[in-house]
């Protein structure tokens, strides 16, 4: 199941711009890089588009935080500037709790991928697409099924 299009806006564009940096003061990439650096970070949970990358490039690029080295083929490849390392160490605070939260999004991914786990939410979710494909719910069904949910749903959250 593909669930990285419902995090696109779980980070801020400050947010990326900063892990940009990050990975960009580790050593120059390209765009693609960047995406594949931030996507290894949360363990494929999430991952920027071009359409995210790009723009924020050229935006650091006017702001004078990273520099761009065209190259042949016409990629580009971009490197820190002591004013990127700069503006990267005074917003470490705000580096680390992003870097928390792809932390955060791999531990999901690996405890979402564990067999029983996947068998258990694959098979609520079947339950509940059969009983709504059967046809219109009435009160009484709809007050069954939504507290059965929020019974289940306080379990996982006290756990």
């Amino acid at each position: 199941m593909n669930h990285k299009h419902r995090r696109e806006r779980m980070f801020e564009t400050g947010d990326i711009r900063l892990l940009m940096l990050h990975f960009l003061q580790q050593r120059s990439a390209h765009g693609y890089e960047l995406i594949k650096a931030i996507e290894e970070l949360s363990k494929g949970e999430y991952t920027p588009s071009a359409s995210i990358i790009y723009p924020n490039l050229t935006f650091l690029e006017e702001q004078g935080l990273v520099t761009a080295n065209q190259e042949e083929g016409g990629k580009k490849q971009y490197s820190i500037t002591p004013e990127g390392t700069q503006s990267l160490a005074e917003q470490g605070d705000l580096l680390g709790s992003v870097r928390e939260k792809l932390h955060s999004l791999a531990i999901l991914s690996n405890n979402r991928s564990i067999p029983e786990m996947q068998r258990a939410i694959n098979n609520m979710r079947m339950a509940l697409n059969l009983r709504l494909a059967k046809g219109p719910i009435g009160q009484e069904t709809l007050y069954k099924i939504t507290d059965a949910l929020d019974r289940a749903t306080k379990e996982i959250e006290r756990s």
